[in-house]
C-alpha cells in the first residue's frame, strides 16, 4: 500500500483529523466527548469552506488525484452487464481506451472511456491515459456499432492528451482524432459525454462530441494544460497557477462560456472521498439527460448537435 496523497490545501483538515483521532484514544480514559464533537464540527466547517473556494489550479490537482474514480470504475458501478470489446481491427488493442456494451438502468448502450492506471505498472500498461491512433479507431468501431444497433453512447474523458510519440504520428494520430470528430457529428444516436478527470486538447475531443456535455465539479477541460501553457508563455512550469487562472478551465468557467451543459456535483472533498456516493449522483443525472434525448427525431438530434458545436467560440458584436 502506498502513502495516501495529501494535497497542500488539505493539510489543515488532515491535521485536525489527526487530533480527533488522538482525542478518541484519550477518550477511553478521560471524558472529552464534548470536545471531540466540537472539533468534528470544526473539521466539517473547514472542509466545506476550503472545497467551496478552491482555485483553478487546486481543482486541476483534484482532477489528477490518483484515487479518483476512473472510467472503468464508473462503467462497472453506474452501468450493469458490461462486456468489454477490444481492438480496432486494423493494428492492435489500445489499453488507454476502454469500451464495450453495457446497460444503464436496463437501457442497452455503448460506453467508451479513457483509462489511466492506478499504480506504476498499470499506468505503463495504459500509457497514463494517453491514447494511440488505434485507441481512437477502437472508439470509432464502437460508435459504428452503436449506430448499427441504435444504441445511445456514453463517453468518459480523462486524459492528459493524445500520445505525442513519433510512432503515433506515423500511424495517423491527427487523422484518427479528426475522423472521430466528423463521425460523432453524424451519428443518429444520443451521445452523452462526461469529463471525469482531465480533458486535455484533441486527446479529449477525439471522443468528446456529444448532445450533452457533463463535467464533474473538480475536473478541467482545455486545449492545453496549465504546465504546458506556462512553459510556452514563460518558458518555465513555475507559472502554472497563473496559467490555470488565465485558461479558465474549470467546470464553472466552461458552463458560463456555454462549452458544457451540466456541472455534476461531487461529494465534499472530491469524488475519491466518497466514490459510491459519486456513482449514485452520476447515474441519476445520466438517466435524466438520456431520456429526453431518446425522444428527439434522429435528424433533429444530429442538427442540434452540430449547431451546438458550430456556435462554440462565436461572438456577435454590435
Amino acid at each position: 500500500m502506498g502513502t495516501k496523497l495529501i494535497l497542500d490545501f488539505e493539510k489543515p483538515i488532515i491535521e485536525l483529523e489527526s487530533k480527533i483521532q488522538e482525542m478518541r484514544q484519550l477518550g477511553e480514559t478521560f471524558d472529552i466527548q464534548e470536545e471531540i464533537i466540537n472539533l468534528e464540527k470544526k473539521v466539517e466547517e473547514l472542509r466545506s469552506q476550503i472545497y467551496q473556494n478552491l482555485t483553478r489550479w487546486q481543482r486541476v490537482q483534484l482532477a489528477r488525484h490518483p484515487d479518483r474514480p476512473q472510467s472503468l470504475d464508473y462503467i462497472n458501478n453506474v452501468f450493469t452487464d458490461f462486456i468489454e470489446l477490444h481492438g480496432d481491427r486494423r493494428y492492435r488493442d489500445d489499453p488507454a481506451v476502454v469500451g464495450g456494451i453495457a446497460k444503464l438502468d436496463g437501457i442497452s448502450c455503448i460506453v467508451v472511456g479513457q483509462q489511466k492506471g492506478k499504480d506504476t505498472k498499470s499506468n505503463l500498461l495504459r500509457n497514463f491515459g494517453m491514447s494511440h491512433p488505434e485507441g481512437y479507431r477502437k472508439a470509432l468501431r464502437l460508435f459504428e456499432l452503436a449506430e448499427k444497433f441504435d444504441k445511445p453512447i456514453f463517453t468518459f474523458l480523462d486524459t492528459p492528451g493524445a500520445y505525442p510519440g513519433i510512432e503515433a504520428e506515423e500511424r495517423g494520430q491527427a487523422e484518427a482524432i479528426a475522423r472521430n470528430i466528423i463521425r460523432m457529428c453524424q451519428l443518429t444516436v444520443p451521445i452523452i459525454v462526461v469529463i471525469i478527470g482531465e480533458g486535455a486538447s484533441g486527446g479529449a475531443i477525439g471522443i468528446g462530441v456529444g448532445d450533452r456535455i457533463l463535467m464533474l465539479e473538480n475536473t478541467w477541460y482545455s486545449v492545453i494544460s496549465p504546465e504546458s501553457c506556462s512553459s510556452i508563455l514563460w518558458r518555465s512550469w513555475d507559472f502554472k497557477e497563473q496559467a490555470a487562472e488565465a485558461l479558465k478551465l474549470t467546470a464553472k468557467d466552461l458552463k458560463e462560456q456555454g462549452i458544457i451543459d451540466i456541472i455534476v456535483p461531487e461529494p465534499i472533498g472530491g469524488a475519491h472521498r466518497k466514490p459510491d456516493e459519486m456513482y449514485l449522483i452520476l447515474k441519476e443525472i445520466l438517466l435524466n439527460e438520456l431520456r429526453p434525448l431518446m425522444s428527439i427525431p434522429k435528424k433533429e438530434l444530429v442538427k442540434k448537435r452540430r449547431d451546438k458545436f458550430i456556435q462554440m467560440g462565436v461572438w456577435i458584436t454590435e
